[in-house]
């Protein structure tokens, strides 16, 4: 009589199926799935708020009153987190390097209107596809929360030569109609035109309406970056609009700014929505120059200000499941679809080793080795153009061609097939 199999277990082999996290909740999984690593927001000390302060020379407020269109812009914020980059000589590491702050705002005593929900930080990123890559990863942050019907604004200041050619342009523009402005409005010329351009001064409201616009004089280079990150809104079929009157500060800002809003900015605000502004972002690049350090750093960021009424997604998570595939993408067609590509596998559950933000094949290859996944999925011209993508076998160096509308389903089954192999070595 043969002997009874013994029934297999359903649970992982053993650890290695997972990794294990520290400050990592249930709504930062999302930012996970996207290639951010859960951490301890930095500590803003008293010399980042004094540095701050120094830069921004008049235009920090300390209030709930924030300035430049009253978007949350915390230079502070930004200081800290290059400081602590710098001091853990985070720019040995591969880069870029990507951050998810559930924490955001600590050790700030700094009022804001508004509540800050997390932050997503990318370092060492110059490429458009780090702005798609902090839109995306929001938007499906903000789904989870329910805000399925959202949208971008847009606007850039561009690079240091592109300000300084908007604000000799703004500036001539207010002055030749310096008799049509308040008190209040001419002493915001002289602060910064800028403040003039985003103030709600009736005296200014027509002005505003036919001033200047900062793309309008931007280098071909920032114009090149704004038009690839408008490109990727399009093909992710995120819906936006270009805000003209969308500035952040320019003494620390650059590039590109961008809100996530509720709904459509023709429809205005829902009914039931409380706010209408559900997340801002910003360039800082050359903001460490202006600390003093010899290294430029390439940042951007994206903070969720809303308040989180789903307390189910901020439970705690000790770990999550570990990639068996990495992603690999070659060329400006498939990073096109590539945020598409791991939306479809973060809904199906399938996390992946990934950058995005990576241009380089050795770079992305080095990483694939490092993290020694099965299996590695890749993207080239040719299958973003026939909507497929290419899933090799790392042991055996067996592969498919899957379509795109298929890999989450053979993903599944690739998972769970080499899941229980483990168990079986295990057992």
């Amino acid at each position: 009589m043969d002997k009874p199999k013994s029934k297999k277990s359903t649970k992982p082999a053993n650890a290695s199926a997972f990794i294990s996290h520290e400050h990592l909740d249930k709504i930062g999984e999302v930012a996970v799935y996207y290639g951010f690593t859960p951490m301890k927001s930095p500590s803003i000390s008293k010399t980042d708020l004094e540095t701050a302060k120094s830069i921004l020379d008049g235009d920090y407020i300390d209030d709930e009153t924030e300035s430049h269109a009253h978007l949350p812009l915390h230079a502070e914020e930004k200081i800290a987190l290059i400081r602590t980059y710098h001091e853990h000589e985070m720019y040995s590491q591969s880069q870029p390097v990507m951050f998810y702050y559930k924490d955001p705002n600590r050790g700030s005593t700094r009022k804001s209107a508004y509540s800050r929900y997390a932050d997503l930080e990318i370092l060492g990123a110059s490429g458009s596809i780090a702005e798609a890559t902090l839109i995306q990863t929001a938007r499906a942050m903000l789904a989870e929360e329910g805000y399925e019907n959202t949208s971008v604004e847009i606007n850039s200041i561009g690079d240091k030569d592109s300000v300084a050619r908007f604000v000799r342009e703004l500036t001539s523009y207010y002055r030749k109609h310096i008799n049509e402005m308040s008190p209040e409005a001419r002493q915001l010329l002289k602060q910064d035109p800028f403040a003039l351009l985003s103030s709600h001064d009736e005296s200014t409201k027509d002005l505003n309406a036919k001033a200047p616009r900062s793309m309008d004089f931007l280098t071909e280079t920032s114009k090149q970056h704004l038009e690839e990150v408008l490109e990727y809104l399009e093909s992710l079929n995120i819906p936006y609009t270009i805000n003209n009157g969308l500035l952040g500060n320019r003494k620390y800002c650059s590039e590109t700014i961008f809100t996530i809003i509720v709904g459509d900015s023709a429809a205005g605000l829902a009914k039931d929505a409380k706010q209408r502004i559900l997340a801002v972002g910003v360039r800082y690049n050359g903001l460490a120059k202006m600390l003093g350090m010899k290294r430029d750093i390439q940042g951007v960021g994206i903070s969720l200000l809303i308040k989180g009424g789903k307390n189910n997604l901020r439970k705690q998570l000790a770990k999550s499941k570990r990639p068996i595939a990495s992603f690999i993408q070659l060329g400006l067609e498939s990073k096109l679809i590539s945020l598409m590509v791991v939306e479809l596998l973060r809904h199906a559950k399938i996390p992946l080793f990934l950058s995005l933000a990576k241009d380089r094949l050795g770079a992305q290859v080095s990483m694939m080795e490092k993290n020694k996944t099965p299996y590695v999925i890749v993207m080239g011209k040719k299958e973003a153009v026939d909507k497929t993508a290419i899933v090799r076998h790392n042991d055996t160096h067996s592969q498919d061609i899957v379509a795109l509308a298929e890999l989450a389903k053979y993903m599944k089954n690739v998972e769970a097939e080499w899941m229980g192999k483990k168990v079986e070595d295990a057992e």
